[in-house]
């Protein structure tokens, strides 16, 4: 008589082990999910741009003993009363040519739709506080991004 003394996996443990694997990964992507982390990492990136940009608008006008100077280069540019976007297209407040390169070394772009021309961040300046406020006109996750100086 012959003893079957031989040891292996048999078909159905080979399959029974990547469906396990198939579902344990399934269930990480699911809890991971990557779109929400690269929204949620495009809007951090937003913050910081808006930060910047306010920034380096104060920083101007700390350098100008507390006023901003509408001279740009050949450019007179006032700061709007208005929400006004941010870009060099003609119908934009082009701030580049007052921040780029001394406060700036570019002007910061929103990460997915942002262009030299429309940067997708906008600007104004309150008449009655003197507060100026930038914001971020394309955010992700239904999150509001703006800051006022």
């Amino acid at each position: 008589m012959f003893k079957n003394s031989e040891k292996g996996v048999t078909f159905i443990e080979v399959m029974f082990a990547i469906g396990l694997l198939a579902v344990l990964s399934g269930a990480a992507i699911y809890l991971i999910n990557p779109a929400r982390q690269f929204a949620a990492a495009r809007n951090n990136q937003r913050v910081a741009h808006v930060n910047t940009i306010l920034n380096s608008v104060h920083q101007r006008i700390a350098d100008n003993r507390g006023t901003w100077s509408s001279t740009c280069g050949a450019s007179v540019i006032t700061l709007p009363s208005s929400t006004t976007t941010i870009g060099s297209d003609p119908a934009n407040l082009d701030l580049g040519l007052c921040l780029v390169p001394v406060y700036l070394a570019t002007m910061p772009m929103d990460p997915s739709v942002g262009t030299a021309t429309n940067t997708a961040y906008t600007i104004f300046k309150n008449t009655v506080s003197g507060r100026i406020t930038v914001a971020a006109s394309s955010t992700e996750l239904g999150e509001e991004i703006l800051v006022t100086r």
